[in-house]
């Protein structure tokens, strides 16, 4: 005996995977890359000496690519599952021209990670997974997942917003100028 599966059911079920990413398009997120760095170290003169603080930031890259000419704006917002919760972040940037190696980078200060994992000392397995999502006018263009997960994956945990920083909000502001795309600065 045959069951008849609903249309509906059956429209969404064949829908699922175009759903999952838009893997086409204008926009597209290749790689996202980890790494737990120390703090940049700046020799200075006049003035005291502070000691440096030698504890670590997770820093998230993102690559992506951009097929139109000329994009004023895109949005990356960043989820980054640690510890069973997702901390959150965006980042703006401006002036995209077309081509295949954009970098995007957020991190996450030593402290953030010292309250998340609750005094243990970070490491890369510490990081459940990551998300990015690429957004441009509102739309997501495109999202990419570290390790295979469904989409959206981050809507199922609590969120924590303040504790992912753009390179402006951070000691690496000044480094790699040329390397990641420019950020808009926030409005005043």
């Amino acid at each position: 005996m045959r069951r008849k599966i609903p249309l509906t059911i059956l429209a969404f079920v064949l829908a699922s995977p175009l759903l999952a990413q838009n893997r086409t398009g204008d926009f597209r997120l290749n790689k996202i890359d980890r790494a737990l760095i120390t703090t940049p170290q700046f020799n200075y003169s006049g003035g005291e000496q502070k000691r440096e603080n030698r504890e670590r930031w997770l820093r998230v890259d993102v690559q992506f690519t951009a097929a139109p000419d000329y994009s004023d704006e895109l949005t990356l917002k960043y989820y980054i599952a640690i510890n069973g919760k997702v901390l959150s972040g965006e980042v703006t940037h401006r002036h995209i021209l077309a081509g295949r190696e954009h970098w995007s980078v957020m991190y996450v200060p030593p402290h953030a990670l010292a309250y998340i994992l609750q005094g243990r000392p970070p490491n890369t397995t510490s990081i459940e997974n990551i998300a990015v999502q690429l957004v441009q006018k509102g739309e997501v263009k495109d999202e990419l997942s570290l390790a295979q997960a469904k989409p959206r994956w981050f809507a199922d945990f609590p969120t924590l917003n303040g504790f992912v920083l753009d390179k402006s909000q951070t000691p690496f502001a000044p480094l790699f100028s040329d390397f990641y795309e420019e950020i808009k600065p926030a409005a005043r």
